[in-house]
């Protein structure tokens, strides 16, 4: 991420020229579920794995109403809602309507930046009317798709991300410009991108709680204590976020990656969201006609440190079975040495044609 600051050290306000929109589809798989079996509207229901070692993927805004939520290991969740309704999740079929969506996206502008199937960054700079726009993004994803989308529109990325989550689900908010120094004022800390639960509670520690209070603080003492970290926190506190919009991030890689709810240490309940993860990337590899020759498998722990494991594979695949596999015998091979986890994701590199890919056969079977 690159922070930029003024050459008088303070840090501008959010960029009144740039247009951002987050777009986040509401409960995507489970929605799909209900949308596509009639009889599931309105009750309880999950995606996951089943128990004992499932995790939920997905639940339902009837589910959640119960405590429901995803990352909960699946036996809690029954548990929680008696009446709830498990299904596995059908990963050719998301990816399926993720395309779908991410046309509908694309009509608002072509430099949409995909976090993940229902997820994605979309600049509108000089467009039109941001909020128009995300408007119709709403209307043609509900008449099209019959699915609904949540939709901040602010300067940068994380103000936008931060706006989505406002009025969900089926919502939209707006953060003008004028409005940013308001907005942060008193937005909880723990919201500004990058503060986990360790970070969070170290500022508590110092008296900070908002991101007002935060970006009150003298960007040298956020240094000496946070290094690097503080500085890029002391700048988001402020509204200044300048990462672009990039457009090209999958096509160097396909990934997918969950920030947990709470730091997990349980190595089995790690390998359900590893699993999950993995079974993603592959259903996007065969969906965009790739497969790869490299697993990557990333951690963030509670410090907020990030390490990657990483094999290249002796023959390009788009197996969901080899893929989850070689992701599995990374995260084992990290098992607990770094403490609890915050984040784990899995990757694709090293993409190759499909055709292309039957012509690989590489004489070595891991780098790491």
């Amino acid at each position: 991420m690159s922070i930029a600051r003024d050459d008088d050290g303070t840090s501008p306000a959010a960029e009144p020229s740039r247009q951002i929109l987050h777009a986040d589809m509401d409960a995507f798989y489970a929605s799909i579920e209900q949308r596509d079996k009639p009889e599931l509207a309105g009750r309880p229901i999950v995606v996951g794995g089943k128990p004992p070692r499932g995790v939920v993927a997905a639940a339902s805004y009837e589910a959640r109403r119960y405590g429901v939520r995803s990352a909960m290991p699946t036996v809690r969740a029954l548990e929680a809602c008696r009446d709830l309704v498990l299904l596995e999740p059908r990963m050719s079929r998301y990816v399926e309507v993720s395309s779908a969506v991410f046309e509908i996206f694309r009509r608002a502008s072509p430099l949409v930046e995909g976090l993940s199937l229902d997820e994605a960054f979309i600049d509108v700079s000089g467009r039109g009317d941001a909020e128009a726009i995300a408007h119709a993004l709403r209307r043609d994803v509900s008449r099209e798709l019959s699915l609904t989308v949540s939709v901040g529109v602010a300067p940068n990325k994380m103000l936008a991300k931060i706006a989505s989550d406002v009025n969900k689900p089926d919502g939209l908010f707006v953060i003008a410009p004028s409005d940013v120094a308001a907005f942060l004022e008193n937005l909880p800390v723990g919201r500004i991108f990058g503060v986990g639960r360790v970070t969070e509670q170290r500022l508590a520690d110092i008296g900070v709680r908002t991101a007002g209070e935060l970006s009150r603080l003298p960007r040298e003492l956020l240094v000496r204590r946070f290094g690097v970290h503080g500085a890029q926190l002391w700048s988001l506190s402020r509204g200044d976020d300048r990462r672009e919009v990039n457009p090209e991030r999958e096509r160097e890689s396909i990934g997918a990656e969950q920030t947990f709810e709470r730091d997990i240490v349980d190595v089995g309940e790690l390998a359900g969201h590893v699993e999950q993860q993995a079974q993603r990337v592959a259903a996007r590899l065969r969906d965009k006609g790739y497969r790869a020759r490299v697993v990557v498998l990333k951690i963030k722990t509670a410090e907020h440190a990030i390490h990657t494991r990483r094999r290249t594979l002796p023959q390009a695949t788009d197996e969901a079975a080899r893929v989850s596999q070689v992701a599995r015998e990374l995260l084992a091979e990290i098992g607990t040495r770094f403490g609890p986890l915050r984040l784990t994701g899995v990757s694709a590199a090293g993409l190759v044609g499909r055709g292309d890919a039957e012509q690989l056969a590489l004489p070595f079977d891991s780098d790491r």
